[in-house]
């Protein structure tokens, strides 16, 4: 790895951290073009639940609008995709949207090449990085669910994409709910304007059941390891990043909110598998992380998928003049001190501060694209990313991870070539202080 190669990546983290400002917000980066007023084509690569949902609110999002292509790993999950949307937008679906319905592990590449203006991207994220690449690279504008790499050689790839899209002026959006919901938006505006004083420390969790997944697939049924693995992909790091990457990084993102997106100098964590079975592949059940940041600012983070346990996703922000109270999902957005109540979040007299996240950030989007301003929110996506994955390695390794050790790490899980036919066994469990969980990364013992 070459000295120029380590001071870009450090570069890229140091300067966009240093550029965030109060803007970040709401839309870190925005490049300025021609106003859009065509019809926009719409390519969907991924028709899962998320997905499902995510090309439902894009469509919604603009009248002048359709699907013009659809990508999927397998033909029944593409086909059952199209059923569920067309009873939400009729309308809005291309006359020939079936003679582009794409099926394998290289339909993404047949969507982006059919002539679509926007790609949206919700496939295992382990595919992340190899999408939002074609898609940049072939000039789309990219909605990206989270997170948006599994790996270290993911997040660079992303990186480079990022900065390629800004230059070209397309849109790369990201998934992060909250990012996109007014009450978050309202409250972390108050916390980055100083309500709470210095910050002091950032609790967050997000413990929830074990919801058992993909009950119609198992070795019986699936032919190959790479058909299994797709097919139940939420139990395997290589495609989810492991639980704490691919679901409680929304926890991981509002801490990072509170630091202006600033990643932390490093991550110590543990974990494992307590109740998780052999069918549940390879990931974690819990985790427990302590962040810290380069001010002095200290962050922890717990996630747990159990069932018959606490649950809870909160968020607690600490600071010199109070402390801050929110619970996901709900309206509980909660500032006080010792005197008692400081403020309390409310949707305005008539619920204008009221909004589901999941429809504005395709809002949002569509309407930028149209106004020719392209948003651009990968800077905050992939530091989020990153350090949920600083996360997840230090409980792997029981190593303390630095954002250099993770940034520099040679680990990369995903294949570059993948087939259906190949074999490629699920990884063993990782675990903590063993030589094995170390030798990928290239760090010494």
């Amino acid at each position: 790895m070459s000295k120029q190669t380590d001071s870009t990546r450090r570069d890229f983290i140091k300067a966009s951290t240093a550029t965030a400002g109060a803007a970040a917000i709401a839309f870190p980066t925005v490049t300025f073009g021609k106003p859009n007023s065509a019809k926009l084509k719409i390519g969907w690569i991924g028709c899962g639940g998320r997905g499902s949902g995510a090309i439902n609110q894009a469509l919604a999002a603009d009248s002048n609008i359709e699907l013009h292509a659809i990508g999927e790993a397998f033909q029944d999950n593409a086909e059952a995709g199209l059923e569920r949307i067309k009873k939400y937008h009729p309308g809005k679906i291309s006359d020939s949207v079936e003679k582009r319905m794409f099926v394998g592990i290289d339909a993404y590449q047949k969507v982006i090449d059919s002539g679509v203006d926007v790609v949206l991207l919700a496939t295992p994220p382990g595919f992340r990085p190899q999408h939002i690449k074609a898609a940049v690279d072939a000039g789309k504008h990219v909605f990206a669910e989270k997170p948006m790499a599994t790996d270290a050689p993911g997040v660079h790839s992303v990186m480079k994409s990022i900065e390629k899209a800004k230059k070209q002026g397309t849109s790369i959006v990201d998934g992060f709910v909250w990012r996109w919901t007014y009450a978050q938006r309202d409250t972390y505006e108050k916390i980055l304007g100083g309500d709470l004083g210095d910050l002091q420390a950032i609790f967050s969790s997000y413990n929830n059941n074990a919801r058992k997944r993909y009950v119609d697939w198992n070795r019986e049924n699936t032919k190959t390891d790479v058909e299994y693995m797709l097919r139940r992909w939420y139990y395997f790091t290589w495609l989810s990043g492991d639980h704490i990457v691919e679901q409680a990084v929304h926890s991981i993102d509002k801490m990072l909110w509170a630091k202006n997106d600033e990643v932390p100098a490093y991550a110590i964590a543990n974990g494992g598998r307590q109740n998780r079975g052999e069918e549940e592949g390879n990931i974690y059940d819990h985790f427990g992380v302590e962040f810290a940041w380069a001010d002095g600012t200290q962050g922890y983070h717990f996630c747990r998928q159990m069932d018959n346990c606490e649950n809870g996703v909160w968020d607690r922000v600490y600071g010199s003049k109070g402390k801050y109270t929110g619970e996901s999902g709900r309206k509980l957005h909660v500032f006080s001190n010792k005197d008692g109540l400081m403020w309390r979040w409310n949707a305005g007299p008539n619920g204008e501060r009221s909004n589901n996240g999941y429809q504005t950030e395709h809002d949002e989007m569509y309407a930028a694209i149209r106004d020719g301003k392209p948003l651009n929110t990968g800077e905050r996506m992939i530091k989020t990313t990153l350090t949920a994955m600083m996360a997840r390695t230090a409980a792997y390794t029981g190593k303390k991870v630095t954002k250099e050790m993770m940034l520099n790490s040679k680990e990369q899980l995903v294949p570059d070539k993948l087939s259906f036919d190949m074999q490629f066994p699920p990884r063993a469990v990782r675990h903590a202080g063993r030589d094995e969980a170390l030798k990928p990364h290239g760090w010494d013992a």
